[in-house]
């Protein structure tokens, strides 16, 4: 029987994955956190769970994928140096200070491995985006968690007093996931000048882009500060809508980073990722509009929050962390059977839940399904 090109796509991609999986053991560590609320997602299903730009790649990112389909019998190399030279001149560094990965999750599991081991810690705040706590396991570091302070921001002051009792990797997510909030740009600054020598930043800023504006936030891309301790890691996967793709990269000094090159997946990028990269960092005019949807969106969000009379936390990127009144897991089902999936439980935020915003009509019918939700399942006391 013929095997049509879509079912060739599911093969290579499920192969590829195997083989991932195989040749990489560490790699699949953070996906234990995501199966367990994932599951076999149907393919019609509204997927509101993680914070994907809901209305895909630019018109050039999709041509530049097309296009490369016909040289997918050749490694990316030529196309990875044009990406690294185009994000090296976009940030104005030397090419020397970025590093490609297979997304800034790659990023996150090399920093553990070079940063990382015994007497060693992770400081992390909680909750965060936890993939980093599962790749520092193997590394046999103690893994420190820091619960966010009352504005939900990273609690520094706590996560500097951890910092001066061993060598340390601190993670930054700003802003922070699942939260969506931003701590600020001078208390940042302040906590970096303090630290001591033994210490390493690693920032990520994937969700920089729908921050913009906020006041407090600034990039430390934008605004870069002389610091060969700190890393900053970004990721096509949510502005630019490549998620599928797989491409991040780091920004560092060259010492650093090439510590970090020593634990980084080899020739994990793939040519239509790479060339969508480039295509997409050329189009900036789709990323503003994707800026200006997103603030549109999110609004929208806050207005039917607010007739519900409820009270999310602000949100500086694409999805929403909200109280439920209830615990998540059985809203987290409901939703599941209503086909539509929304973020996993991030403890402690037992009775939160996390809504990456989707497209206005799959909003409108989360909303219809909200209101089923508030009617079948009692709140907590």
């Amino acid at each position: 029987m013929p095997l049509s090109r879509r079912g060739f796509l599911r093969s290579a991609s499920i192969a590829a994955a195997a083989s991932a999986v195989l040749e990489l053991p560490a790699l699949a560590l953070p996906l234990q956190v995501e199966a367990a609320h994932r599951g076999d997602i149907p393919p019609n299903a509204i997927k509101l769970s993680n914070n994907e730009n809901a209305y895909g790649p630019s018109p050039k990112s999709l041509a530049a994928m097309q296009m490369a389909l016909a040289e997918g019998n050749r490694y990316p190399d030529r196309y990875n140096h044009q990406l690294v030279e185009g994000v090296a001149a976009f940030h104005k560094v030397a090419p020397e200070r970025v590093l490609l990965g297979c997304g800034s999750m790659d990023i996150l599991r090399a920093a553990t491995g070079a940063f990382l081991g015994p007497g060693k810690a992770l400081i992390i705040p909680q909750p965060t985006f936890e993939a980093i706590a599962e790749y520092s396991k193997p590394q046999g570091a103690e893994t420190v968690r820091v619960p966010l302070d009352r504005n939900y921001a990273h609690d520094l002051d706590a996560m500097l007093a951890s910092a001066s009792k061993q060598p340390s990797l601190i993670y930054v997510c700003n802003p922070n996931n699942p939260t969506a909030t931003i701590t600020p740009r001078k208390h940042l600054e302040t906590f970096l000048s303090k630290l001591p020598a033994n210490a390493v930043v690693l920032m990520d800023e994937a969700y920089h882009h729908f921050a913009l504006g906020t006041p407090g936030y600034e990039s430390f891309l934008d605004r870069p500060i002389n610091d060969d301790r700190l890393l900053v890691s970004r990721t096509f996967s949510k502005v630019y809508g490549l998620a599928g793709m797989r491409i991040g990269y780091a920004v560092g000094a060259g010492e650093t980073l090439k510590r970090l090159n020593d634990f980084r997946s080899i020739e994990c990028q793939n040519v239509a990722g790479v060339r969508a990269a480039l295509a997409g960092l050329e189009d900036q005019d789709y990323v503003q509009m994707a800026i200006r949807r997103n603030a549109a969106d999110r609004q929208e969000f806050f207005k039917q929050a607010q007739a519900r009379g409820l009270k999310p936390i602000e949100s500086c990127a694409n999805f929403v962390m909200m109280p439920a009144s209830r615990p998540a897991p059985p809203v987290i089902d409901f939703f599941r059977n209503k086909n539509i999936e929304i973020g996993r439980k991030f403890p402690p935020m037992d009775n939160y839940v996390r809504i990456s915003l989707g497209k206005p009509d799959e909003m409108r019918q989360f909303w219809q399904v909200w209101d089923q939700m508030v009617r079948a399942i009692p709140a907590s006391s």
